[in-house]
């Protein structure tokens, strides 16, 4: 039983996402960040925490900390704290992370987010800056190394208040802070690269109750996917647990989604084992209000913004302009292509349904055609001088190769049949050998003309409009 159709627990889901920011340089050193270079090669002093090394805050950060802050109607401290958070572990240097305890940068914020249950808000605690810690890289003989290029590589963390309820309101909750991060230029939300990654609180308790249960913590998931069935998963057991008498422990949990199941990782730690204390090495971070504004104009045109633009200049539906605008990338190529269209819907139609596999949930979206191009061919579909089947076949071609779609149906003799007269004898043709499929439509079975209406469309290449076709055949069957 899913999470939604269960009727006697429900779930109290806050996530914290950590998002890594596209800035050049690290947070407190000269570094460059990069992804998929040889370990230790993107290293210093500064991040290998050398002895007599200081750490200097790249202004960078902050600035587009504060952009995020802004995008999620966040409250943006003037003035802010580093804090050393200590715990010992092979691949954190320092023996500490630097982040921010109880002085965050940005405060009580919040996003909308749609599902099929409907519209919801879900409340940002904070938004906090800390670096990241380095990579353990396991060899399978027992033993394990360090690649501290990622150490002190940019994060901000944007941790929820436990308003969600269902793994479809996180996602959807996952996906709008993917929008919008990419939007706003501060990370690429690659989730393949861990650009993006996010820990799931999740407690359940019986519908009703206001009391929350026991938080079970589940570790750097890096999936839409596997979010969302981390959070089933994690449900079932706590749902489980309960019903045969036991008692739900607060813990840290790993999801394996081969088995598709929680193990333990740890039994949870409180804020006081990390021993917070307020970096002596770093002065506070100050950011005035006119610096806040000037970030702010920095900004661009958001999904929010577009997505009302679409709908009412395009004429979409809400469901057609939040999927177009959910990525930067396939904002940017609709609205180029819309502007060379008499046909919009069409075109939106076109990214939505064949375009869609070429939108990668964990990495960039990718539409290796010209606007243009596909501006065309929605044209020639809306002007039905082409079907449906000739329109996929064109793009199908048109990914592969570029050309204009226009004069390549012309030369291949691809325009669409809509004359009568030309139709007439293949459409007769066609009922007389499939007599069986008239007898059975006659007597209800409405599905059998397809029959009739394929074979028209094998005999003319799939040339002939069916609409046009369906009519015809349906207009003799009665005459007989």
């Amino acid at each position: 039983m899913s999470m939604k159709d269960h009727k006697k627990y429900e779930a109290v889901i806050g996530l914290e996402v950590h998002v890594e920011l596209k800035t050049r340089h690290k947070i407190f050193c000269d570094c460059e960040v990069t992804f998929g270079e040889p370990p230790n090669t993107h290293v210093c002093p500064v991040c290998l925490a050398m002895p007599g090394t200081l750490p200097v805050l790249n202004h960078e950060v902050v600035e587009f900390a504060v952009r995020a802050g802004l995008v999620t109607h966040c409250e943006i401290s003037h003035s802010s704290r580093i804090d050393r958070k200590n715990y010992f572990y092979p691949d954190l240097a320092k023996a500490y992370q630097l982040s921010q305890a109880d002085e965050p940068l940005c405060l009580n914020g919040y996003v909308d987010v749609s599902t099929e249950e409907g519209k919801s808000r879900i409340r940002i605690n904070r938004i906090h800056i800390e670096e990241d810690a380095g990579k353990l890289i396991h060899t399978g003989r027992g033993s394990s190394l360090v690649d501290m290029n990622r150490g002190g590589v940019p994060l901000i963390e944007i941790v929820s208040e436990p308003d969600i309820h269902s793994a479809d309101e996180a996602v959807a909750y996952l996906r709008k802070l993917r929008s919008l991060v990419r939007y706003t230029g501060i990370s690429d939300g690659r989730m393949n690269e861990g650009s993006l990654r996010c820990d799931v609180n999740l407690s359940i308790r019986e519908r009703g109750a206001e009391q929350l249960g026991t938080r079970v913590e589940m570790k750097n998931i890096n999936s839409f996917n596997h979010v969302a069935r981390a959070i089933e998963s994690e449900f079932a057991r706590q749902a489980a647990l309960l019903e045969e008498g036991g008692k739900i422990t607060q813990e840290t949990r790993r999801y394996d989604e081969k088995s598709d199941q929680t193990s333990v990782m740890r039994s949870k730690e409180d804020a006081a084992d990390y021993r917070y204390f307020p970096d002596p090495d770093l002065c506070r971070v100050e950011i005035s209000e006119e610096e806040i504004a000037e970030i702010r104009a920095s900004i661009p045109r958001m999904a929010e913004e577009r997505k009302k633009e679409y709908i009412e200049r395009f004429s979409l539906s809400d469901y057609e302009a939040e999927r177009l605008t959910e990525d930067k990338v396939v904002a940017d190529f609709f609205e180029t292509a819309a502007n060379e269209s008499r046909y919009p819907k069409v075109l939106a139609s076109l990214i939505m349904t064949e375009l869609s596999p070429l939108f990668d949930d964990e990495g960039d979206a990718e539409l290796p055609l010209a606007p243009g191009r596909l501006a065309k061919l929605a044209d020639l579909l809306g002007d039905e001088k082409i079907n449906s089947n000739t329109g996929k076949k064109v793009l199908r071609l048109l990914l592969e190769d570029d050309f204009d779609p226009e004069a390549y149906v012309k030369a291949e003799d691809l325009l669409q049949i809509t004359d009568r007269q030309a139709l007439l004898r293949i459409v007769e043709n066609a009922i007389t050998a499939n007599q069986k499929a008239v007898e059975d439509y006659r007597k209800g079975k409405e599905t059998a003309i397809k029959a009739i209406i394929g074979r028209v469309m094998k005999e003319t290449s799939g040339r002939a409009y069916p609409l046009l076709v369906e009519e015809m055949i349906l207009e003799k069957i009665s005459q007989e």
